[in-house]
């Protein structure tokens, strides 16, 4: 799961005023040409890379995120929602979805995948006025029957849930307690804890701290009980570095350098470096030195023309092709990296 977005930093008042030199010392670094590669995409990244690479005043990026509604992928995403609210008729997997196929992958048609992609992309919440009130009467989750914005019982299914509730005006504050209460004891969270797991995850940690990250941004903070629980599961990923096991030093799977958009659900050192880099604009706090491994292997998979390249994408069935095919260049993966490098290069002694 790609996981959900950071709010746009101008949303984010500790941060604004670092997050505008991080962009003016991004334009003034990035290739001329790569930069309009860059640029010639779809609304819902070009205003990304206007606000967070090309420095483009804030008139020129807000115009363009606006487009997003009516415009290209944004505009045909939003034409699949269903009269109920719901897209695919369903909450996380498609209505009538049997679970006893053997499909590799799962689609990402159904509505919480179609929320996480239309909230990454900036879509204003008014636009969607109303889904709330229709999702709270018409949609519920395959696991208990739970009405939707009640939530579940894994990790990143109530984080997704956590941040597009907040952003479309849901009451999801209950949810706030829920993340507090299941944080597993080494700081982080594992989706299989209902199963018995008492050691956390890092795909479940890193999409519980986006979704939690978002919900602080978008509203006072929560509680002082959030934010211990947030800064514990930073902590978490931090002492292995982001790549590697605790007990053995070595990296702690081939997915950490296995980069693809959209990201989905799926951990990488470029899915949770973004993430530290919007945390650190949150808590006004400088890059923590112990990503330096993670910004390694980011930078490592940077091609000579300053691009990186679109993995494997995650097999299931989509609405439409969002990024290039595997083993081409990537727009996005190479926003996702340019923008990750330039906070961390721009704060090193001497940049």
């Amino acid at each position: 799961m790609d996981g959900g977005s950071i709010p746009p930093i101008s949303t984010i008042g500790r941060c604004r005023a670092l997050s505008e030199s991080l962009v003016i010392v991004a334009a003034m670094a990035l290739d001329a040409k790569l930069e309009d590669w860059l640029l010639d995409t779809d609304p819902a990244l070009r205003w990304q890379v206007e606000r967070d690479v090309a420095g483009a005043p804030e008139a020129v990026w807000r115009a363009t995120r606006a487009r997003v509604a009516t415009e290209g992928m944004g505009a045909e995403l939003l034409s699949h929602q269903d009269a109920d609210g719901q897209w695919a008729g369903g909450a996380y997997f498609p209505g009538g979805w049997d679970f006893s196929n053997d499909e590799p992958g799962q689609p990402y048609t159904a509505t919480t995948w179609s929320l996480n992609t239309l909230r990454d992309w900036g879509l204003d919440a008014a636009v969607l006025a109303g889904t709330a009130d229709k999702l709270a009467a018409n949609s519920r989750w395959d696991y208990n029957n739970e009405p939707y914005w009640v939530g579940e019982v894994d990790c990143c299914i109530n984080a997704f849930t956590l941040a597009n509730g907040v952003w479309l005006g849901a009451d999801v504050a209950h949810l706030v307690d829920w993340f507090v209460e299941h944080r597993q004891p080494d700081g982080g969270w594992n989706c299989e804890w209902v199963e018995g797991s008492t050691r956390s995850s890092f795909h479940s940690t890193l999409n519980s701290l986006k979704g939690i990250l978002y919900y602080q941004a978008m509203t006072d903070g929560g509680s002082e009980h959030l934010e211990v629980a947030r800064h514990a599961g930073q902590e978490y990923l931090l002492e292995r570095r982001l790549t590697s096991r605790l007990s053995t030093g070595e990296q702690v799977d081939d997915w950490v350098e296995r980069f693809t958009y959209p990201m989905r659900w799926r951990y990488s050192a470029l899915n949770a470096a973004d993430y530290f880099r919007a945390a650190s604009l949150h808590d006004g706090v400088a890059p923590d030195p112990r990503l330096a491994d993670a910004i390694q292997i980011i930078r490592s998979a940077r091609q000579p023309d300053g691009t990186w390249l679109q993995g494997r994408p995650m097999p299931g069935a989509v609405w439409f092709p969002i990024d290039v095919p595997e083993g081409e260049r990537s727009p996005w993966l190479t926003f996702y990296g340019t923008r990750v490098l330039d906070w961390w290069d721009s704060a090193q002694p001497g940049y």
